[in-house]
């Protein structure tokens, strides 16, 4: 309860000073900030210490004359300090433009008039008589019935709202680049309610734009297109440096239709560029004139502080060879032949002594053929791997491009403290934001390379050292990956300097709630890809990065938020590309991602997302989390120490309390469940015998909250892993995992079995860089911004980064104490022949998958007819999998014959402490062998493997994946 009567004195001193701009009151009148001190003391609220500060603060606040106070509504919205009367607020936008003739407004109140109201200059404000301020007001006709179904089909999310129509014959090209407002009179003339108003929808309807955009060079000129229909005008600076210096000219663009053009000389090549744009921002309620970035940059200087003139088509930023590397790439007949391994640029050569130091951390360093982490990357690929997935390598904030301002530990210090110190990460914590370390899931502009990742952040280096990284990862058997974060912006406003799309056209690349306020389930800033511009440009940047970079493939950050629309869009349109048109093969381009389904988008709720579920027959892969949840037990988000398959549920339990004996059996046996349906693609419609003996499909396998495992419509849809730059690394939660007195050796070979579950399974195997190196970040759940010492990759195989000291405390220290027992336990460091032996059977699993192609079936109803799993039912033995894959032979009915090697392969993968020992009737007679590379490998355990034709009995030894096979 707010106690008012000790707060209205205060309040009365201030009231007075209050104008339609609390802004503009509040910079020139430090009394009303006294005044607004005095007040929220007896409130036990605390303002900031100046104006300017206030402005910026984290919080909302909304005052009137009837007393209305609303506490913060976001942690992460931008504050303001805005006049609201008691019938309105002009800082929210409730109503919405959907179309040319319509507008739509959750208000239903009987005979009631409404009116839209216009000010260029942004001078509407509210008081008890009504908005006041505008240029032109408009009376709105109530339409009947429901909104158009293409409105609800676009906006979903007010589909019950009431439909307002907007009279013939306006300007509404003039009227978009105003403030505008809406208001709701009653009966009585009495007003009821105001609000502003979101524009997309009309944006859509009047400016779709599918021509030149960004900057286009001719022989003898550069021409720049920028879309900005809200915009009142729009002026191109150009520079002479990147950074400072004096502006050499401004010149006014034209618009048509939306469209802001400038014919500009050749010699604006290789200089900088910025737009001055002046436009009305909701945000703050003003006109403002912001310098911001080409959203079509093709080049940046350091942090982006200007964009560059640059042709990406100039010879001089070309490899040898750069033309025709699309007919010199690794082959492969089909996306289930894609294995991915997934890599931190800087990760890769930052600690690797093999490398120039001043090449470390750099797109170049991957062009050093003799350097450790590139050999390393060639016994992956000459043993099957095929693509390499490069976290985010686009323009993002967080690093700063100037090394020369990057802050250094002392890795010596750090070295010498003890493994289970919280030391490390202390220092680490305070120069986090200020290193040369980031993941980059923070875009600020999508079409440009990294520059803190080039030799040089200025001019076009960066352009030149992406395309020799792509070509020499190629030349070595390894196609490109490029991580893609469209789902959101890490700035937005008129004043952030990396705010870029939100500053070009305020409130329309950002998804809005139903108050107008910015969504942040993705973390902070949602984009919103259902608006058609959105989409174009996620589109054309797609295109730019396979076209002119020559990428293999991408892969969508929270994909799920994106529209389904815009994904099946994308897919068609990298299908259009060709080499003899476009120099590279856009069909070869894999496309996958985060299909996750939460926050505003979930259930369809912004449209029909990109979803698991939504992406079924689309061809476009996801990443089955629930291969990943049934193999290593519980989930990121729950205890650390649940079990799962390979890390002991049921059959070695720790000391976490998964319940009584019986249910965590049962629960095994129906994840289990979950494990069967990702081996074989994670199919919908695959049928097989699950834990109960009953014939179910993929998709009537259900997770505890109902949602159904199998998902895919083919197996080139499904991305099957165990573990990723996300949460701790594959090595880190076994160790959380393992009971305690499973010994180092053991937890070893869980990790080898976790590995192969994914290594063998139909669908896309994915890797996490250093799981066939035992890699470890401490513990770590979280190491975004974790600096070098966290996230360390060793390609001398001396050490995999275990006990390095307690990882950061904001995302770990409640686990500290478990932590700090694992960590400080010597016995369970790694030595190089445990990372030695890791990485060999790594690649022995990649020879194995390659070894046949019944390991990468290429569709639904081949898996169906030739992968069958024994070993289930009731009568199962916990803990252990039996899959087969049978093939045809040729010139006889039935299957096609596939493998010129083997008419079947059955691979048993046991998880248990102990032995498995089971007759499988349906695998008697076979002539089976232990695979020729098992049988050639040092893994001396795997070789004691046995079957028994006679009886069709298999004897499998402890936490072992052995691969039999029946050669032809």
């Amino acid at each position: 309860m707010l106690p008012l009567d000790s707060a209205l004195s205060s309040l009365s001193s201030f009231l007075s000073l209050l104008s339609s701009s609390i802004s503009s009151a509040l910079s020139s009148s430090s009394s009303l900030l006294a005044s607004l001190s005095l007040f929220f003391s007896s409130l036990n609220y605390s303002l900031p210490s100046s104006p300017s500060a206030l402005l910026s603060a984290s919080s909302s606040l909304y005052v009137s004359s009837s007393l209305f106070f609303s506490l913060p509504l976001s942690s992460k919205s931008t504050s303001s300090l805005s006049v609201s009367s008691s019938f309105g607020n002009l800082s929210f936008s409730r109503a919405y433009w959907v179309s040319q003739k319509l507008l739509a407004w959750n208000m239903e109140i009987e005979h009631a008039q409404f009116s839209m109201f216009a000010s260029k200059n942004a001078n509407l404000n509210l008081s008890a008589g009504g908005v006041k301020g505008e240029d032109l007001v408009i009376q709105l006709e109530e339409e009947q019935g429901r909104l158009p179904i293409k409105v609800i089909e676009k906006f979903p999310h007010i589909a019950h709202y009431k439909a307002l129509k907007l009279p013939d014959g306006l300007d509404k090209k003039y009227l978009v680049k105003s403030q505008l407002a809406i208001a709701c009179i009653d009966a009585d003339g009495i007003p009821v309610d105001a609000t502003g108003i979101q524009l997309p929808g009309v944006l859509d309807d009047l400016f779709s734009y599918d021509g030149p955009l960004g900057p286009i060079f001719t022989q003898n000129s550069v021409m720049l297109h920028l879309w900005a229909p809200t915009a009142q005008s729009v002026c191109v600076l150009v520079y002479l440096s990147p950074s400072g210096g004096s502006l050499l000219e401004s010149v006014q663009m034209k618009e048509d239709n939306g469209v802001w053009s400038v014919c500009g000389p050749k010699s604006w090549e290789g200089k900088y560029y910025l737009y001055e744009v002046t436009v009305f921002h909701a945000s703050t309620q003003h006109v403002e004139t912001c310098l911001v970035n080409d959203p079509y940059s093709r080049g940046l200087s350091a942090n982006g502080e200007r964009s560059l003139f640059v042709d990406l088509d100039n010879g001089s930023l070309k490899p040898e060879g750069w033309d025709s590397l699309a007919g010199e790439k690794p082959q492969f007949e089909a996306f289930t032949d894609i294995t991915i391994y997934e890599l931190h640029i800087r990760d890769f050569s930052v600690g690797d002594k093999s490398v120039d130091p001043n090449l470390r951390g750099t797109y170049l360093a991957f062009t050093l053929p003799d350097s450790a982490g590139v050999c390393h990357l060639k016994k992956l690929a000459e043993s099957g791997l095929t693509h390499l997935h490069l976290l985010p390598s686009f323009h993002f904030a967080a690093v700063d491009d100037n090394k020369e301002n990057w802050k250094f530990i002392d890795d010596e210090r750090l070295a010498s403290l003890a493994p289970d110190s919280e030391e490390q990460q202390a220092q680490i914590v305070t120069i986090q934001d200020e290193d040369s370390y980031n993941w980059g899931y923070n875009p600020v502009l999508w079409g440009v390379p990294k520059g803190s990742y080039s030799t040089n952040p200025n001019g076009s280096s960066r352009i030149l050292e992406f395309r020799e990284m792509v070509r020499a990862l190629n030349s070595i058997g390894l196609r490109v990956i490029m991580d893609v974060v469209y789902n959101h912006l890490h700035a937005s406003g008129p004043n952030d300097k990396d705010s870029i799309l939100d500053k070009v056209v305020p409130g329309y690349y950002l998804r809005r709630n139903t108050d107008g306020l910015v969504e942040n389930s993705t973390c902070v800033n949602n984009t919103a890809s259902e608006h058609y511009m959105v989409n174009r440009l996620i589109i054309d940047d797609l295109l730019l990065w396979a076209t002119e970079y020559k990428v293999d493939g991408f892969r969508f950050d929270l994909m799920g938020h994106l529209m389904k629309n815009t994904m099946i869009s994308a897919r068609n349109a990298l299908d259009r590309l060709s080499r003899e048109k476009n120099g590279v093969d856009g069909a070869k381009v894999y496309m996958y991602g985060e299909g996750w389904d939460f926050g505003e988008v979930a259930h369809n709720g912004r449209g029909i997302n990109a979803s698991q579920l939504n992406l079924t027959g689309t061809g476009i892969g996801s990443f089955n989390d629930h291969i990943r949840d049934s193999v290593l037990g519980g989930s990121p988000f729950g205890p650390p120490l649940q079990q799962g398959f390979v890390t002991g549920l049921s059959l070695q339990p720790n000391e976490h309390n998964h319940g009584n004996k019986d249910d965590v059996t049962k629960y095994l046996a129906s994840t289990t469940d979950w494990i069967h349906v990702g081996l074989s693609g994670n199919l919908r419609e695959f049928v097989f015998t699950n834990h109960e003996g009953l014939e179910v499909k993929g998709s009537e396998v259900q997770t505890h909250d109902g949602v159904p495992v199998g998902y895919a419509g083919s197996p080139k849809e499904t991305i099957n892993y165990v573990s990723a730059h996300d949460n701790e690394t594959l090595f880190d939660i076994i160790m959380l995992k393992a009971a305690k007195e499973v010994p180092l050796e053991e937890r070893c070979r869980i990790n080898h079995l976790a590995t192969s579950i994914v290594a063998l399974s139909q669908g896309i195997p994915f890797f996490h860089a250093g799981d066939d190196m035992l890699r470890s970040k401490s513990l770590d759940r979280d190491s975004y911004n974790s600096g070098d010492w966290f996230n360390r990759l060793d390609f001398t195989y001396e050490s995999n980064n275990w006990g390095v000291g307690l990882p950061p405390k904001e995302k770990n220290g409640n686990n500290w104490p478990l932590m700090k027992r694992l960590l400080g336990n010597p016995s369970l460091r790694a030595g190089k022949h445990h990372i030695l032996s890791a990485h060999e059977n790594f690649q022995n699993l990649l020879r194995i998958r390659r070894s046949s192609p019944l390991f990468r079936l290429g569709t639904a109803n081949a898996i169906q007819a030739r992968v069958c799993f024994h070993n289930t039912g009731p009568s199962w033995i916990p803990g252990a999998i039996v899959m087969s894959i049978k093939d045809g032979d040729k010139g006889m009915p039935g299957l096609a014959q596939l493998d010129p090697l083997y008419r079947s392969v059955v691979v048993i993968f046991n998880a248990r402490p102990s032995e498995f020992v089971a007759p499988i009737s349906a695998l008697k007679s076979l002539p089976l062998t232990l695979h020729s590379i098992q049988e050639a490998s040092s893994d001396a355990r795997v070789k004691t493997s046995f079957y028994d034709a006679s009886t069709g009995t298999f004897k499998i030894p402890p936490r072992t994946t052995s691969v039999f096979v029946e050669a032809r």
